[in-house]
This record gives C-alpha cells, structure tokens and sequence, in this order.
C-alpha cells in the first residue's frame, strides 16, 4: 500500500522537518552514489565487479528512500498532536480493550514515522481500527469489519496526547 493510499498520514511538524532533512541529505548524497558506480565500473568487467554491484545496490535503496519519503511529504497532514485528552484522534497514544478480552493495547494513533526508533506500536488513522475508534471518548464502544467480515468491538480506555 502506497502512502496516498491512505490519504494521507498525520505528522508532527517536527518529524515532518526530520524526515525533510532526511530527504535532503539523502538527495544531497546522490552524487556521491554515481561516483562510486563511475569508479566501479572503470575497474573493468561489470559481471564480475563486486564493487559496481554493491554501488548500484547502495543506489537503488537509495532512491527507493527518497521516492518514499516524497510521497510521505507530499501528502502529510501536519499538525500538532491533541491537546485534549479523552478523544481518540490522530496524534493520540490510545489504550483500548477489546471484546472478551481482560488484557488492554496502547498503540499511537498516527504514523510509524513518528515513533522512528521507539517501541510503541502504531496504528493509521486510516485502518479500520482507526477509522473506528477516531472520535470515540474514552469508555465508549465502537465495532469494525475483521478482514474475514466478522466484526470486533474494541473499548476505548484511555487517550491521551502523543509526546516525542
């Protein structure tokens, strides 16, 4: 699933301004990528040029990275995380419990770019459980289709602004 997909994701104006200084570097970083390929492929026969392989490897995950992050740019949605505790929306770290289940999941709901190198997992704005839960107040009851086309109901405990 591409990221215009989901019609967008939901950042913080400070991961926006973090994964645009990624982009920069990254694109900044493009020359350097094509001299090595040059340098490589000056050694002589490309079938057997590690060297050459492993450049234009660097250089293909280099500008998977970069279209990725265009695309996460281009249709960011950026703003600052709820201030109001209480109503699951994006920017939220919501607990919820669902159906016949003791146990509770705290996840943040937004997008995995915002919590880059943390442990907390993360749910879209745009995936079923977050299309249902956005809005819901904290002890009320929403249901949404499984992919099997059951449908699950899940309680919202607690929600309560993301902090980075």
């Amino acid at each position: 699933m591409t990221v215009s997909e989901t019609q967008g994701t939901w950042l913080t104006q400070e991961s926006y301004d973090r994964l645009k200084q990624e982009l920069d570097e990254l694109v900044a970083n493009r020359p350097v990528i094509a001299a090595k390929i040059n340098d490589a492929r000056e050694e002589g026969d490309l079938k057997e040029n590690g060297g050459y392989h492993a450049a234009r490897e660097e250089q293909a995950q280099l500008e998977a990275r970069i279209r990725q992050l265009q695309e996460l740019l281009r249709v960011a949605k950026v703003g600052e995380a709820a201030a109001q505790s209480g109503v699951a929306a994006p920017g939220m770290v919501v607990t919820v419990r669902f159906d016949n289940d003791d146990e509770t999941e705290t996840f943040l709901l937004g997008s995995l770019e915002e919590v880059a190198h943390g442990d907390l997992e993360v749910y879209s704005p745009n995936s079923p459980l977050g299309k249902a839960i956005i809005g819901a107040h904290e002890g009320e009851d929403r249901h949404y289709e499984l992919p099997n086309g059951g449908l699950m109901t899940v309680a919202v405990v607690k929600a309560e602004p993301f902090r980075c």
